[in-house]
């Protein structure tokens, strides 16, 4: 309840300060956000980011996919119950070991050289 309570009066405190700044304070603070957002630096992160979303934004669609195929044939093998599990159980190991490079390698890539 306190949370709520506490949630309620920072919504109200923030609408009565944000409405008596008003217009012309929100542009000035719009302006220099752009003036920020044009700087050769943050674009510069900016294209790093773009770049490693296009270049593995399959990358992890592309391993988990892979692997719910691999323990999809291991299921469906001839065999008893038994190997059919243990088939199912190592593809599933291999996939989540795909999964966990594909990640480490975005990761690798988000973070840059240092």
């Amino acid at each position: 309840m306190r949370g709520k309570l506490g949630l309620v009066i920072g919504l109200g405190a923030g609408y009565v300060l944000g409405a008596r700044a008003g217009r012309q304070r929100y542009e000035q603070i719009k302006t220099q956000a752009l003036k920020v957002w044009s700087l050769d630096p943050v674009q510069e992160q900016v294209a790093k980011v773009r770049k490693v979303a296009s270049s593995s934004a399959m990358a992890l669609p592309r391993a988990a996919w892979g692997g719910a195929v691999g323990v999809a044939k291991a299921v469906s093998k001839q065999g008893s119950p038994g190997a059919k599990l243990d088939a199912a159980l190592d593809a599933t190991k291999d996939a989540a070991e795909d999964v966990k490079k594909a990640t480490d390698e975005d990761v690798t890539k988000a973070a840059g050289p240092r």
